[in-house]
């Protein structure tokens, strides 16, 4: 008889952000196959005697491919175990939720999807900073700061991007957003938009740098760390 895998949303890395219906996957789990972020103290709510998988993924350097991870998925739930698939954040914003979805219907095994705290939420959490406000913030938008070489994506829709109206969050941005600032400022964005920076959101060695959509492209280019990061500019990155 087939397993069942539950797609469970971590949140940012306070294992404190973790969902009780998480925290009971974990619990009853025979393999967590888990990413870096979701890793650390959110595993010791896997039960004693659960194999605990490492697949996590990080820029630049070497990490399992997708279709391993579609692997593992299918063939411990072909085995008959019970699976978690631990993914930082979020399971459907920016996390391959749909790849390894597909994966398991064509293999017919059943699944649930467990969101998470998205690090964007956490990330304005942290700040102390809504992401909307009535009449000045009336749109979020979540994009990502790299396509699949890694680059900058060619796509994008600069007229929405470049909107000082919306807050805008960009996940994965450290490499590429001197060259994203330097199109949304030609399409219009002032450079004196408020912009935060968030790298290892809720995790001990968080940090929350505020500056400007100039200013942090100006950082970046300068070099960046190895930290996990996300960017959020927009009308509300200011402190109230």
């Amino acid at each position: 008889m087939s397993g069942f895998v539950h797609l469970v949303g971590a949140g940012p890395g306070d294992p404190e952000l973790l969902t009780l219906k998480a925290v009971r996957c974990l619990g009853q789990a025979d393999v967590v196959l888990f990413d870096d972020l979701a890793a650390g103290p959110m595993l010791t709510h896997a039960r004693p005697g659960a194999e605990l998988i490492a697949v996590g993924k990080r820029a630049g350097r070497a990490s399992p491919k997708q279709a391993e991870i579609d692997r593992l998925l299918v063939d411990h739930a072909l085995a008959g175990k019970r699976v978690v698939r631990l993914k930082s954040g979020d399971p459907g914003i920016f996390g391959r939720l749909e790849e390894e979805m597909v994966a398991l219907k064509a293999a017919g095994i059943g699944f649930e999807i467990v969101p998470g705290v998205s690090a964007a939420s956490a990330a304005a959490a942290a700040a102390a900073i809504p992401l909307t406000r009535r009449a000045e913030a009336r749109r979020v938008q979540f994009v990502t700061g790299h396509d699949v070489t890694g680059a900058l994506p060619a796509d994008r829709n600069m007229a929405a991007l470049a909107d000082a109206s919306a807050t805008t969050v960009v996940f994965m941005p450290k490499r590429t957003f001197p060259a994203l600032a330097e199109a949304l400022i030609a399409h219009g964005l002032p450079p004196e938009t408020p912009a935060l920076m968030a790298e290892h959101v809720g995790c001990p060695d968080q940090r929350l740098t505020r500056s400007t959509v100039a200013g942090l492209a100006a950082r970046l280019a300068e070099g960046v760390s190895a930290k996990a990061a996300l960017i959020l500019y927009g009308p509300l990155m200011e402190d109230l």
